[in-house]
């Protein structure tokens, strides 16, 4: 009797000891496997975020595939892309944000002077601007970052015709909604800044925001990451797909681009300088250094897609028959340049909410490198220079 109790007291103390083993073992297993929550950015005196450099670099922007940290990561699927229109008359210069941008599209608005769709999502900007007026065709682009992308602007053209950008924005469904424009919205989100670049100019080459004041403001209409009903901004987005760099030794020491979007208009020639270290294009406008205000750096990319697309007058009786339009839908050539070489290629948008897809001289569509891109959208009589 006293052996079956002492053989009963041991089985149960083994089968305890295994079910503890066994218990301490999938906790420990499901613990390390938890994800730990990324620690908040903070802010700098500047007012924009700063993000731990030390973290490792994990995760790939989905609009550009510049890679960054689970921190940063966390930020932005808290929101959707930003758009917004940033001119560049000369006297605007130097801007402030473009260096944050992870795609920028650039088009003639007027008169030889081309303005920006600058796109931010994965990089916060602080400081952005001078905002500036909206265009039909930086509709269609900005159309391509989901169903209620956000659109900044102030004002736009709005003479009846073809290139009613302001009807065409409402006829979207986009008015007072995910239509950012500063008409409707005013300070404290939008604000004019007289002495910004140290001198005195234009009025209109006065207004600025910051991303986080027009990331702020859209939540104030249900616009996060998902929209008013849940679906999240992308549910339908097509994304590009990308490389790392090419080596060293496969590139090239010297690449220098020139485009001209109008003949003639030297304070709008774009020149961009290949540097081989840093496998990157500066950018110079005007024949000198184009600046961000917001670092006092010169601006540079890794990709610069050049789409040639026909561009004509609205005819629409505005003063001096200057509103554009180009056909963006269709197809088309172009010539993208990065690791310090040239390809030749062709793009393809069916209509105004599809993605602009480029493909190479064989058809098939170019992977990127990671970092950002940036279209030039020139009229199929714009010029490029290489050497």
């Amino acid at each position: 009797m006293d052996k079956r109790k002492i053989i009963v007291i041991l089985l149960g103390i083994g089968l305890y000891l295994l079910s503890t083993g066994v218990s301490y073992a999938l906790f420990s297993r499901f613990s390390q496997s938890k994800d730990v929550t990324p620690p908040l950015p903070t802010k700098t005196a500047t007012g924009n975020l700063s993000f731990d450099a030390s973290l490792p670099k994990t995760e790939a922007c989905p609009l550009n595939g510049a890679l960054y940290s689970k921190q940063q990561k966390a930020w932005w699927e808290k929101h959707r892309p930003l758009g917004v229109m940033i001119e560049n008359h000369q006297d605007s210069r130097p801007q402030s944000g473009l260096s944050s941008t992870d795609v920028i599209y650039e088009a003639v608005a007027e008169g030889a002077i081309t303005r920006f769709l600058a796109v931010f999502y994965c990089q916060d900007a602080a400081l952005i601007g001078p905002v500036r007026s909206a265009r039909t065709y930086f509709l269609d682009f900005i159309s391509e970052y989901g169903d209620s992308p956000l659109y900044t602007h102030v004002g736009g053209a709005n003479a009846d015709g073809p290139a009613d950008a302001l009807s065409q924005i409402e006829n979207y469904g986009w008015g007072m909604y995910n239509d950012l424009s500063q008409f409707s919205i005013g300070f404290p989100t939008f604000w004019r800044d007289a002495n910004r670049l140290g001198r005195d100019v234009a009025t209109e080459h006065t207004m600025y925001s910051t991303t986080a004041k027009l990331w702020d403001y859209a939540k104030t209409r249900k616009l996060t990451n998902v929209d008013q009903d849940g679906a999240s901004w992308d549910s339908s987005f097509v994304p590009y797909t990308f490389k790392d760099d090419a080596k060293l030794s496969q590139r090239p020491e010297s690449q220098k681009i020139k485009l001209e979007f109008w003949s003639g208009y030297s304070a709008y020639v774009v020149d961009w300088v290949y540097n081989k270290s840093e496998n990157n294009y500066s950018r110079n406008n005007g024949g000198s250094p184009h600046l961000d205000k917001n670092t006092d750096k010169a601006l540079a990319t890794k990709n610069i897609i050049v789409l040639f697309m026909a561009e004509r007058h609205a005819n629409d009786g505005y003063e001096g028959n200057v509103h554009l339009l180009y056909k963006t839908t269709g197809s088309g050539k172009g010539v993208v340049f990065m690791d310090g070489k040239e390809i030749k290629a062709t793009w393809r948008k069916d209509k105004r909410t599809s993605r602009t897809l480029i493909f190479d001289s064989q058809g098939s569509p170019i992977t990127f490198n990671r970092g950002r891109l940036w279209f030039e959208i020139l009229p199929t009589t714009g010029e490029v220079t290489v050497k």
